[in-house]
């Protein structure tokens, strides 16, 4: 029998998912169903990026998984990867859409040597949850805004500056008591427990802070030792353990009434709550004020109706009105009179100019003056003028001018006339060519 292959309907071929949406939905249901843990294996195929991220493979005998630890999380390990070594990663679960391929994205490694921490890890842990010691009735409520904290850990370390430094930020107003104590190594738990006994003695805590900077699993173990467990999970004041990284996890934050990723972070979560209160307290002063100030100007502007009603309503804002009036019309009759008068002497000064224009003596001094123009030019052009000029008129013995040489002959006699009188002359010989 021939099995044929299922032939999507026109409506169920609309539903099909894009290939990016069903990677998409893997991807979810990975992330979100698969919660950040330790995995253990061999390494293998690892190279280094020169970006800084570290890419391997993580193997053992029955299977192997892609992983990546990126530059900020490699720079703080201790351990130095190779291929071929045992490890205990710490990470989570992602999916790299682009190629459909699932990945670890490794936060913490260390070598399978400290497995054995591991494994007692995990079993006291498990010890103590069954004996109802995690329990979330048993935790004592953080206060939301402690007025005098203790803070166990070492008075030495970066983890208190850190703390202190992040509450004088956030302008925290309260008492921090740092109560010494080693947190690391021998008698580190001890210490600790020790501590935690004074600060109940001493009844003048509101909040606990127990903690330390990151570190491996060696480094933070005496926060996973039985004895000091048992002391803050029994303890009588509200405790906070802010311990190692974010990535770090000690049996005491388990414990505890709650648990900070860092030393940083708890300083911020106790401050929280004073800030938002602060933050409250600024916003309502804010609010009161301008409640006050629109109720002031509300008041302001019936009083200042009110008085303006009154002024209208009174003899005195009657007789000014009355005043106002009889100035008004005063100023609007002047303007007419002044408007009128300035008419009037326009249209005088425009008759007068016609009329001007139109007289006989001004045709009379026109004509005088063209007169003189034209007598000035026939004195200009007369004999006289010329003779004044420096030219001089030669004329022959009848008194008629002679013009031109070629009329005169040789020793003829002539007459010269000058601007200053006359004289008598003859012609001489005509020059050789």
């Amino acid at each position: 029998m021939i099995e044929r292959e299922p032939i999507a309907s026109e409506s169920e071929g609309s539903r099909a998912l894009s290939v990016t949406e069903f990677t998409r939905r893997v991807k979810t249901l990975l992330e979100g169903g698969i919660r950040p843990g330790w995995v253990r294996g061999e390494i293998s195929n690892f190279r280094a990026q020169a970006s800084g991220h570290l890419y391997f493979s993580l193997k053992d005998a029955g299977a192997q998984v892609s992983a990546v630890l990126f530059r900020g999380d490699a720079a703080r390990q201790s351990v130095q990867l190779r291929d071929g070594m045992q490890v205990v990663v710490y990470g989570e679960v992602s999916v790299y859409e682009a190629r459909g391929q699932y990945q670890l994205i490794v936060r913490a490694v260390i070598e399978d040597g400290l497995g054995r921490l591991q494994r007692e890890f995990e079993a006291l842990k498990q010890r103590l949850a069954q004996e109802g010691l995690f329990e979330a009735a048993r935790k004592l409520p953080i206060p939301p805004m402690p007025r005098t904290i203790g803070f166990i850990t070492s008075p030495t370390g970066a983890a208190v500056q850190d703390f202190i430094r992040i509450l004088h930020r956030r302008a925290w107003r309260g008492r921090l008591i740092v109560l010494p104590a080693k947190v690391q190594g021998d008698g580190a738990a001890a210490e600790m427990v020790e501590m935690l006994r004074l600060a109940e003695a001493a009844d003048m805590f509101d909040l606990l802070v127990i903690g330390r900077g990151g570190g491996s699993l060696e480094d933070l173990w005496a926060f996973n030792e039985e004895a000091l467990v048992r002391a803050v999970a029994g303890c009588r004041i509200p405790t906070v353990s802010a311990v190692g990284h974010e990535i770090d996890f000690t049996l005491c934050d388990f414990a505890a009434g709650l648990r900070a990723e860092t030393p940083s972070a708890a300083a911020e979560l106790i401050s929280s709550r004073y800030v938002e209160r602060l933050e409250r307290l600024s916003q309502a002063a804010g609010a009161l004020e301008r409640l006050g100030d629109l109720e002031i100007e509300t008041k302001q502007a019936r009083l200042e109706h009110a008085a303006s009603r009154l002024r209208l309503l009174s003899p005195a804002a009657h007789v000014e009105r009355g005043q106002l009036r009889l100035d008004d019309l005063s100023n609007r009759l002047g303007s007419a009179f002044q408007h009128a008068h300035q008419r009037n002497r326009e249209r005088l000064q425009k008759t007068a100019a016609l009329l001007s224009q139109r007289s006989p003596e001004t045709r009379v001094q026109f004509e005088s003056h063209r007169l003189l123009a034209l007598w000035k030019r026939l004195q200009s052009a007369s004999p006289r003028s010329v003779l004044n000029r420096g030219f001089a008129i030669v004329r022959d013995v009848s008194g008629n001018p002679v013009p031109r040489r070629a009329g005169l002959a040789s020793g003829q006699p002539i007459e010269i006339e000058f601007a200053d009188g006359r004289t008598r002359a003859s012609t001489g010989p005509e020059p050789a060519a």
